[in-house]
């Protein structure tokens, strides 16, 4: 799955739904995503450091 673009501020219950998107595929398949924002930008995407915190550290566990 490729997710263009992440950087665009999304409710928040997109982004819990958005969040449950990339748990459920981050160990089963791949999943790309584009953002012209780094990982620390991503609190004012979601609404929620917290859950943007949450969602970086599931795309990036493995680094």
């Amino acid at each position: 799955m490729i997710v263009e673009k992440v950087g665009y501020p999304i409710r928040a219950g997109a982004a819990n739904l958005f969040f449950e998107l990339v748990s459920s595929r981050c160990e089963h398949a791949t999943l790309i995503l584009t953002s012209n924002l780094p990982l620390s930008g991503w609190g004012g995407v979601f609404g929620d450091q917290a859950v943007a915190a949450a969602m970086s550290g599931r795309i990036v566990h493995h680094e």
